[in-house]
């Protein structure tokens, strides 16, 4: 039986509060801004449109847990003690509430709310909004899943890679390996290893960082689409790890080996050679 999260967040009046599903911007996810800095964060609260979305005297915030579908994690609660309508300071002045702050970053629900927008009437939808989850500790990022179940999506691993995430870079920077770039609009897969002195870590930090690694075929779509197409539709998956102690000449022939059993050469992929 789903458990609502009205039950342990005992808000008497949502008709004084403005729900906030904060989403991805187009440049940022709010997850990744949480994650790293909670004064920008926080700042995702304060910004105030033209529309003065957060009209009410309290904002109950949630961030889009993406790599979950309909999962959101508890930002917290803020007052909204003044509005600012010059251009200079154009923004809401506003207050962390107590209520609920031992819960901020712990509690996950389950709510598929409207897919467009970030602000709406409370008292529509509180009743619908099923906990998920209740961590332990904050959520503070994605932690490393093992070799055998690294499989992401560019945008997962923006913030694993430019913060870093140092479980991560231990564990990465010390194979070789061969691994698959999946282009999820159009079916095509590009294989690619890391071999030499560099390790998966920093092989797919130039992936994170340039969005085509200086691939020929995919460094092509980047300057045409712009680093957001490897954002939203690159996938990343390693398919095999070796000791940086491997033999280059093992790692590029079992590269070629999965170029051929996943036909990423001509019509099916991005590879050349």
């Amino acid at each position: 039986m789903a458990i609502l999260l009205k039950r342990i967040l005992e808000i008497e009046t949502p008709n004084k509060y403005k729900l906030h599903l904060a989403r991805y911007n187009g440049l940022d996810q709010p997850l990744d801004v949480f994650v790293k800095n909670k004064a920008e964060w926080d700042k995702w609260n304060s910004w105030m449109s033209s529309k003065d979305d957060f009209n009410r005297q309290y904002i109950l915030s949630f961030i889009d847990f993406y790599p979950e579908p309909d999962i959101w994690l508890f930002g917290g609660i803020y007052e909204v003690l003044a509005r600012n309508y010059e251009k200079k300071s154009y923004g809401y002045s506003i207050r962390q509430s107590d209520l609920g702050s031992d819960l901020i970053g712990r509690v996950k629900i389950r709510f598929r709310g409207p897919r467009r927008g970030r602000a709406f009437r409370l008292e529509k939808f509180f009743n619908q909004m099923e906990i998920s989850e209740i961590l332990k500790e904050p959520y503070s990022g994605e932690k490393f899943p093992g070799y055998e179940n690294l499989s992401f999506d560019f945008l997962s691993l923006k913030h694993i890679f430019l913060a870093p995430r140092l479980d991560w870079k231990a564990a990465l920077e010390n194979i070789k390996g061969i691994y698959v770039v999946f282009d999820k609009l159009t079916g095509k897969k590009y294989v690619g290893s890391a071999y030499g002195d560099h390790g998966i870590w920093s092989r797919w930090s130039i992936y994170i960082e340039t969005g085509h690694g200086w691939n020929d075929e995919l460094t092509k779509i980047i300057n045409n689409e712009g680093i957001d197409y490897a954002y939203k539709n690159f996938k990343i998956t390693l398919l095999e790890y070796m000791s940086m102690l491997t033999d280059d000449k093992t790692i590029i022939h079992r590269e070629n080996y999965w170029k051929e059993a996943l036909l990423s050469r001509g019509e099916f992929g991005y590879n050349k050679n």
